[in-house]
């Protein structure tokens, strides 16, 4: 959540960042709501105080607390309304972008910071699923559409992948972790994908847990209500997982292959740091991602991703596409974003420092996901990356 403080000292410059993401509406209504529980705290105050009778009280004095206490019952219960209101004002409220993020709302309005490598110009590239093993058909007989199996080489070629991108960031100082997948709704709210991103959880309902979508929920959660020590900083985990997303909305979107499914495994970044540290480490986490793309030999962009195409927690996010020759264009491959201390308000996580209590900034960077891949299958139309082959991949994919 906003720091609403530091948002009712300065409402014109919050509302201005705030309408980057078409959120100014939200962010008035909000303080609409601010006002009205602020208002009735003193009338809750001064009735509450005139409960306290000294002494022992007479006939009249006892006739007048029994209407103060029907009066202060009822302006209690609307303090309270006032307070939820506020509340569910405030969870609707995303984090402002950073100065640097560009204008615009869709993905073509992304800036493009750099490029590295040329796209390779094949002669009637294949697709990755004419090039891999992966078994589509007999997947939607037991799950549906957009589920498949990744069989043989292709999933040793995964399975590589996984473990040199863990490998990439324990040298880089970060923990290994394999957190759960299933969470309750406070990991969901916390890390922001609720309210917003409802639609794309599958929910258990009968036992009130959630499938993740990203480890970055169940790593931004593993502090969560905890005082951290400030030596304790920063603490880097590097998540594997699989992970479930209905992708709702995407009707019609990427129906062929592999691309874009339901279900697939991630290698993840977390950071919890200090405030002043964060955007310098924000580069360091995209600069450990373009390490990794240029190990494999995929021709990408980075671009910086324009403020009404952001997610609610990140103030600011990288996008690394990679070239994939069958479409003819750069598809999304990891992403990496900060998102200040939006996770860390909601998670109601702090930790002690010199001035008191703050709290931490977190950011969330894939390394690599099953789309890695499907790169270098159609990048390379079947031989291996050499860097694979001492986690077992073999020297060419055979379907």
């Amino acid at each position: 959540m906003i720091d609403l403080k530091a948002a009712r000292s300065e409402p014109d410059r919050w509302r201005a960042a705030l309408a980057r993401k078409g959120a100014s509406t939200d962010f008035d209504t909000l303080l609409d709501a601010d006002t009205r529980w602020r208002e009735l705290i003193p009338k809750v105050d001064e009735l509450r105080s005139r409960t306290k009778l000294k002494g022992k009280p007479s006939p009249e004095e006892l006739e007048s607390l029994q209407r103060i206490k029907a009066e202060l019952k009822e302006a209690e219960d609307e303090l309270a309304a006032a307070e939820a209101d506020r509340d569910a004002a405030l969870a609707a409220v995303p984090n402002p972008p950073h100065e640097s993020v560009p204008e615009g709302e869709t993905e073509d309005d992304a800036e493009l910071v750099r490029a590295w490598g040329e796209p390779a110009a094949l002669d009637g590239p294949r697709e990755h699923t004419e090039i891999g093993r992966f078994d589509m058909d007999r997947a939607a007989r037991i799950s549906g559409a957009r589920f498949g199996y990744v069989i043989g080489d292709s999933a040793r070629v995964a399975m590589a992948l996984y473990r040199f991108a863990l490998d990439h960031l324990v040298s880089a100082g970060f923990t290994p972790v394999i957190p759960p997948v299933l969470v309750r709704e406070e990991a969901m709210y916390g890390t922001g994908f609720f309210p917003t991103e409802r639609s794309n959880i599958y929910a258990l309902e009968a036992d009130g847990l959630y499938l993740t979508g990203t480890s970055e929920v169940a790593l931004a959660s593993l502090h969560m209500g905890e005082i951290l020590d400030e030596s304790e900083l920063p603490l880097r985990y590097a998540g594997f997982s699989t992970n479930f997303r209905r992708e709702a909305g995407a009707s019609g979107k990427d129906t062929r292959g592999m691309f874009r499914v339901h279900q697939f495994n991630k290698v993840e970044m977390f950071v919890f740091l200090r405030p002043e540290e964060s955007w310098d480490e924000h580069e360091r986490m995209l600069a450990l991602e373009e390490e990794f793309v240029q190990a494999l030999g995929l021709p990408y962009r980075v671009m910086n991703v324009a403020a009404g195409d952001l997610g609610a927690s990140a103030a600011k996010k990288y996008d690394i596409e990679a070239w994939f020759p069958f479409q003819g264009r750069f598809r999304e491959l990891t992403s990496c974003s900060n998102t200040t201390d939006f996770q860390s308000r909601r998670l109601g996580i702090r930790y002690r420092g010199e001035h008191g209590l703050e709290h931490p900034h977190t950011l969330n960077g894939t390394m690599v996901t099953d789309r890695a891949l499907l790169a270098i299958l159609e990048n390379f139309q079947g031989e291996v990356p050499a860097v694979l082959a001492q986690y077992g991949a073999p020297a060419k994919v055979s379907s």
